[in-house]
């Protein structure tokens, strides 16, 4: 349709007005007719027909039943039971699931009685449930008036409050339709369309707004989630598409002495199948004239850093300079001084900035960094500055990158003319579906294997009530020569939050250790304290080390076997799985305590649960992304990247999978959109370029 008359204010549209207007724009950021259009329902309440039970479909909308219960029983769950009845009509079963109330319920429910049931439906082992639904005979029903299938919009306390209720946002929608006379051109090309069987645009905003059935409402959202994951992922790959065109990178044709010397003679252990494949993929992108841009993702001691180091090395052999960046001042000592211990036989030149870096020692690095004589800087946020001048920069190594923001890597690439490859590492696992649609337009690579010799970290949940087992444990541990971590999650009492605080416990480990030499380390302490008292725990003189998370990247003292997580209900499961990382780096075996109060949320049960049943990065990633959503994960640089507007990449995961591929093959087959079977791609796309928001286009 014209364009122009979704851009039109939403003030203008007959029933809105100026003060509706305004409320519109403050609490749901709709400005104009076409922000209207796309504000999707969240749900649907259909009682307009009654479905049987083999006509269900999995989307997101509630049924009614008619049909009745045969059985009923309770089954144990790891908290409690669950009352699940069995409810059969003439096509099929399914199940009606309780929570709560279930002696009431079991006492009310009759067997063999006609009910109608209405709720949302959940597909789970081949099954149809509903927790909770509705219910009442059908003999009471018949007696009661009913309304159709309704969308049900999000909502606000204030909206609500003024007035402006689901059946004025349903009234408004009707109008809209009037005005705009519902005719809406098609986004996708007509070859996506008949291939995937995609209903017309024109049918799926109808049908999102008027479902019409079931079925015309499970085709709309298909297809408008399946849009919107398209153009994201296009966007993407054409962006990666055009920066491997557009920005040249420096061709690093030779592996020289540097590399063969280390890989020959230096290696101090075997690299696993799964180092060498990385390796493999960074050679190739160094070497094709494009300028790398390659995410690195790999476990806590999957060995990211011998790959950086040997990909800085194929830098040096082309006559390059390369960096490394980190996060906090106590990774980059950390990465200086093991990257110095690799290189120690080598005629390697590496050096180290930091913020506490003395006057004298800076003065010295920017002079030996301009005329070459460093070959490797290492070093925090102090590598941006203006007055760090390299002579040749080729290659950039970012650890942890998603502590630095777009505008902080941006600097790096002004190093010289012509930008350096770029390798950004993060122990953080980052879910696939994140991955694809966040790094989309980075390429990928993956450790996922251990070096050998490593022993899984054996994970165990304890209570407060079991301290003095757990007391009894570290003191066996330290006989044994081994050091051990505490860490709390907060550095002072807080009186809203009934936690240990790290002074507390402090005092009561010195106590019950009175004879161990304890360090202690948080964030408000000086950096030189605080790089103090590490040393003298990476040094084995102290054997326990109590602090906060600032422990949490990074540190690496193989001689550590022990980490307990004090009221380990306030972290994430992200933020576990790191400070897990800090022991299991020597050849002993490792244990990792989590200590919790009895008092437990359903979300900190799975996250301790995640964490006792496996050590997979990935794995605990995925369950983090389902708990938390992707907004958490992404933090605050990304957000504005999947502000999605009706599909979910954690439940549509799918359909991600499918846009991505339809997206890959149209752009293979046809790079720059240009073919006359792309024309309406190609027309929204540019429109797409104008705008940040693609529902701001795709209408």
């Amino acid at each position: 349709m014209n364009a122009n008359i979704l851009q039109t204010p939403i003030d203008y549209l007959k029933g809105v007005g100026p003060n509706r207007a305004d409320l519109l724009r403050k609490e749901l950021g709709i400005h104009t007719y076409q922000d209207l259009v796309n504000f999707f329902p969240n749900r649907y309440l259909d009682k307009t027909r009654f479905y049987k039970i083999n006509e269900l479909q999995r989307n997101s909308a509630e049924v009614q039943v008619v049909g009745k219960i045969t059985h009923i029983k309770s089954v144990d769950q790891k908290r409690g039971k669950r009352l699940v009845a069995d409810f059969i009509d003439d096509t099929g079963k399914m199940e009606l699931v309780w929570f709560r109330g279930q002696k009431w319920i079991r006492e009310n429910l009759k067997i063999n009685t006609p009910y109608v049931i209405f709720g949302k439906t959940n597909w789970f082992n081949g099954l149809f449930s509903m927790p909770h639904p509705e219910m009442e005979s059908v003999e009471e029903y018949k007696k009661q008036l009913r309304t159709a299938m309704q969308p049900i919009y999000p909502s606000t306390e204030k909206l609500a409050k003024s007035g402006i209720t689901n059946r004025v946002i349903n009234k408004l929608m009707q109008q809209l339709f009037i005005e705009t006379k519902g005719k809406f051109y098609d986004t996708l090309s007509e070859e996506i369309t008949t291939e995937l069987k995609l209903i017309p645009k024109v049918e799926a905003v109808f049908n999102i707004h008027f479902p019409q059935s079931q079925e015309l409402l499970a085709k709309a959202q298909f297809r408008l989630k399946f849009e919107e994951l398209f153009y994201i992922q296009l966007q993407l790959l054409i962006k990666n598409m055009l920066q491997k065109q557009k920005i040249k990178g420096f061709v690093f044709e030779e592996i020289g002495q540097n590399f063969s010397e280390f890989y020959s003679n230096h290696l101090p252990f075997e690299l696993t199948g799964a180092q060498k494949r990385v390796i493999k993929e960074i050679r190739a992108d160094l070497g094709s004239g494009a300028q790398m841009n390659r995410l690195l993702q790999g476990d806590v001691g999957s060995g990211k850093t011998i790959v950086a180091l040997m990909s800085m090395f194929i830098a040096l052999d082309n006559g390059f300079q390369a960096c490394l960046m980190a996060p906090t001042e106590i990774l980059a000592i950390q990465h200086y001084n093991g990257l110095v211990e690799l290189c120690k036989d080598l005629d390697t030149s590496i050096y180290l900035l930091t913020g506490s870096s003395k006057t004298k020692a800076r003065r010295e690095i920017h002079e030996k960094l301009e005329n070459g004589e460093i070959d490797i800087l290492i070093g925090t946020h102090a590598l941006l500055e203006d007055k760090v001048k390299f002579k040749n920069l080729g290659l950039a190594v970012i650890d942890e990158q998603h502590r630095f923001g777009v505008a902080q890597r941006a600097k790096l690439w002004r190093k010289n003319k012509v930008p350096p490859h770029i390798l950004v590492m993060t122990a953080t696992p980052i879910p696939r579906t994140l991955a694809m649609s966040l790094y989309g337009d980075l390429d990928i690579s993956v450790i996922d294997e251990l070096p050998p010799g490593r022993k899984p970290i054996k994970t165990v949940h304890r209570y407060d009530s079991n301290r003095l087992k757990v007391f009894a444990f570290i003191k066996d541990e330290i006989k044994k020569g081994r050091q051990i971590y505490v860490v709390y999650p907060l550095i002072q009492e807080s009186e809203k939050m009934d936690y240990k605080d790290l002074m507390d416990g402090y005092e009561s480990i010195a106590r019950e250790f009175p004879d161990e030499q304890i360090s202690i380390v948080h964030g408000q302490m000086k950096s030189d304290a605080k790089d103090y008292e590490m040393d003298r725990f990476v040094r084995g003189e102290t054997q326990i080390m109590v602090a906060t998370t600032v422990i949490e990247v990074g540190v690496n003292v193989p001689n550590a076997s022990v980490m307990i997580i004090e009221s380990a209900e306030r972290f994430g499961l992200s933020q576990l799985h790191q400070l897990r990382g800090r022991v299991g780096r020597g050849a002993e075996q490792s244990f990792c305590i989590l200590m919790t109060g009895h008092k437990l949320s359903n979300d900190s049960k799975t996250r301790l649960e995640t964490m006792t049943a496996t050590n997979d990065g990935f794995e605990i990633a995925e369950v983090d992304l389902k708990l938390r959503g992707p907004g958490d994960i992404m933090g605050t640089q990304q957000s504005g990247v999947l502000n999605l507007k009706i599909a979910d990449i954690v439940k549509d995961n799918d359909i991600l999978k499918l846009a991505r591929y339809h997206a890959m093959q149209i752009l293979k087959e046809d790079p720059s959109l240009s073919l006359e079977k792309n024309k309406v791609l190609r027309f929204t796309y540019a429109q797409l370029a104008k705008h940040k928001n693609i529902w701001n286009y795709i209408s």
